[in-house]
Formats: structure tokens, sequence, C-alpha cells
């Protein structure tokens, strides 16, 4: 079976018809639309060729008997609070009675915040951590608006999960909204609107989908989904290493963009299934120096070393893709433990230089020691405490400074013999 063949298999598994995705598809968003409200708010992103997919949408709501109430601009990168205050505000004067999102992760991210609070009422600290959107739901008679999610770039899977990422820009600290009630009710995603995505958002949302199967995968192991998990993973991972140096060098590849477009959306499924860890962790202390997808490569090797000798069994199945990609120095079969998870860190790093991506935090321009000092106080956050759980090899606010440090220390150097392991 191919990858494409098997992407598509495991994604009808996931939503069965509940998901409009492939290319040419966004025509079908409207009569999808009107069958969840008559009157939208709709949010949409602007990037160059924008118009013309909008122009398709709008055509398509109206057609289908949709009235859009108004248009507003989505979010910027990283989905700040300021964004999506506006956002909230929007929303409860227009009051629809359904949401259109025409967008990336940041968007779709800041829409489903903005919903529950324009609904729930509240502040934005109130809904970070688990399932506390639902528990506020459960006490009210109220429900949260519908939302048809349109994704626009092949990167966070944000259209398909129960998660939403909100920063505050002023201290350069992301904090996540983790919630079944949020997932949105219809997701669309047509591949051929990234045709026109350039290459450095590219690479960043195919590293962010790598970032979301690689990290659940490593916590799978010895949970009933394993199975499944590698599955997801193992397609998803090798699309993205087997496309995303082809798009890079010819970005009107069509081929290469619905991979990697059905990749980013096997790692939906993947952080629906489990959850990410120590990269993603991470990567929310950096949002001031490094797009997200960019900061979870960099940091995924050095954790990879870190979580080794208690993720064998997946690690060498990811060794293996990179392997036959030509990554791998190293006979990946031969190897165990820390052996094992230093030759697949330096293959994954090997990958990272194919698609000119920074492999350590200092060739990153702004990163200072402030960064690292950063990570490791969110790390000991309760309202982030669910990515400590998630790491295959478990770490508390209390041993967070001692095994954490020097993985940060790795990653900033690229010095992989730092990295302590338990």
């Amino acid at each position: 079976m191919s990858g494409f063949t098997q992407a598509r298999a495991l994604l009808s598994e996931f939503k069965g018809d509940r998901y409009i995705h492939g290319s040419g598809v966004l025509p079908q968003a409207g009569p999808a639309a009107a069958g969840l409200g008559t009157r939208a708010a709709l949010i949409v992103d602007d990037f160059p060729g924008a118009e013309g997919y909008l122009h398709t949408l709008r055509t398509s709501l109206r057609s289908a008997g949709v009235q859009i109430a108004a248009e507003e601009p989505g979010a910027r990168p990283n989905a700040p609070r300021e964004d999506l205050e506006r956002i909230t505000a929007a929303l409860k004067r227009l009051q629809a009675d359904v949401l259109v999102g025409f967008g990336g992760g940041s968007t779709l991210d800041a829409i489903k915040a903005a919903d529950a609070l324009q609904v729930l009422g509240g502040e934005i600290e109130d809904y970070f951590g688990a399932g506390l959107v639902t528990q506020t739901l459960e006490g009210s008679d109220k429900q949260l608006t519908p939302f048809v999610a349109i994704q626009t770039a092949a990167s966070s899977g944000a259209h398909l999960t129960k998660y939403s990422n909100i920063t505050d820009i002023h201290t350069g600290q992301k904090k996540l909204i983790v919630d079944e009630a949020i997932v949105p009710e219809l997701p669309v995603f047509d591949y051929a609107v990234t045709l026109g995505a350039p290459p450095e958002l590219t690479a960043d949302g195919a590293l962010d989908g790598i970032a979301h199967c690689l990290e659940v995968l490593y916590d799978s192991v010895g949970k009933p989904y394993q199975k499944q998990m590698q599955v997801v993973a193992g397609t998803g991972i090798r699309l993205v290493v087997e496309y995303l140096p082809q798009v890079m060098d010819n970005p009107a590849d069509g081929e290469g963009r619905e991979a990697l477009g059905l990749a980013t959306d096997l790692g939906g499924y993947a952080i629906m299934l489990g959850g990410t860890n120590g990269a993603h962790l991470t990567s929310f202390s950096l949002v001031d120096i490094l797009s997200h997808g960019r900061a979870c490569a960099i940091m995924n090797p050095y954790y990879t070393v870190f979580f080794a000798p208690a993720v064998e069994e997946p690690l060498r199945m990811v060794g293996r893709i990179f392997a036959d990609a030509g990554y791998a120095r190293q006979d990946v079969e031969s190897l165990s433990g820390r052996a094992l998870g230093l030759a697949v860190a330096e293959a994954m790093i090997a990958f990272e230089r194919r698609i000119g991506s920074p492999a350590t935090l200092d060739e990153v321009p702004g990163f200072s020691p402030d960064h690292i000092d950063r990570a490791l106080q969110a790390a000991k956050n309760p309202q982030l405490r669910m990515k400590l759980e998630n790491m295959p090899i478990k770490l508390t606010a209390e041993t967070v400074d001692e095994y954490m440090g020097p993985v940060l220390e790795a990653a900033r150097t690229g010095d992989l013999q730092l990295i302590k392991n338990v």
C-alpha cells in the first residue's frame, strides 16, 4: 500500500465522513456549513493568493444560503492574546450561529479559544490546562458555536484537534487549552491552497507534523494505541521525510503538497490519540525567536537521546525511515538504548541540514541563556504539567533542572554527549 493510500485510509478511520479534504474541495465548504447554521462569522487569514480562494469560499457559502454577517481578520503567528481579545469581541458583537475560519493553525486556535470565551465568559487563564472548557460547559446550559475550520497550511492540524495554543507576546510564553469540547464540528482542508506557500512556511508546518507524530509515538509505548500509533506515525513521518526536500526544491509540486497535507493531518490524528511532550513544551518558551515547527524540530533530536532507553521499538522504526532516505550513518537495526538514540538523533539533524533548518539553538538569531531559564521555569508550571506527564520518561517539577537542563544545553551547543539518561 502506498503512503498516500495508507494516509487516506487512516484519515477515513479517524474522521469518517466528517472531514472534507483533498485537492479542489473548497467549494464543498458552503453546503456543509449550511447544515450547521445560516448566519456566519467569517474569520480569515490574508496571504499571497488568498483572495481567489476566499472568493470561492464566499460564493460557496452564499450559494448554499449562508449569510456572511461580517469578516474579521485572523490571528498573527502563535495566536497572541491581543488577537484573541479582538476576535472574541467580534464574535460577541456578531452573535453568529456558525463560525467559519479560513486560515492556518494560529487563526483556528484563536477562534476555538474566542468562542469558549464569548459563550462562557471569564478570562483565558481560566481555561489553560486539560478539560476546563468541558467542565465549565457541564455547569451551564450553554453550548459552543458550530465551527467550520478550513485549514490553509500543512502544519498544526488545528482543524482536527482539541488543542488551542495562545501566546503572551510580552513574556514570550505560550500556553495551551486541551479540551474535546473545542474540536471543530467540521474540518476542511483543500491541499491545493498550500501550493503558494513559501518555503519557510512549508518547512515549518511539515516539521510540526513530524513532531506531532514523533512525540506521541514515543509516549505510546505500553499503551493500548501503541500499534495504531506506529502506523499513523510511520506513515506521516515517512511522507514528510520523502517529500519535504523535493517540495522545498520545487514548491509547485502538487503531489508533494498533497503528501505534506496528508502527513500533517496524520500529525493531527496522532495528537488526538496521545499528547506531545518535551519538544513541544520547550517550544512554548521560544516563540519570540523561532516558528513553532522549527523549534520542535531543533529540540526533538536531543529529547530523542534522553528518551531512547524507554522507546527502543518505535525509535528503531523511525531510524529505518531516516536510513531509507539516506540520512542515517549507522545501521540502526544493530543498535539499542542510548546508542540507538544518538544514531537516530544524528539522522534527524542531517535531515534538518538538508532542508536548511537550524539544528542548534546557538544558530538562532536572538537566542540567549534566558530562553533556557524560561523553558525550565515553564516546565514547572502546573498549567503545562500534561507535557511532563506525556514524556516516556516522566519528569516532575523537582527533576526538571537535573534532566531537562542538560537536554536544553545540548540543544544549545549541538553536543549530544551532554544529555543525561535516567
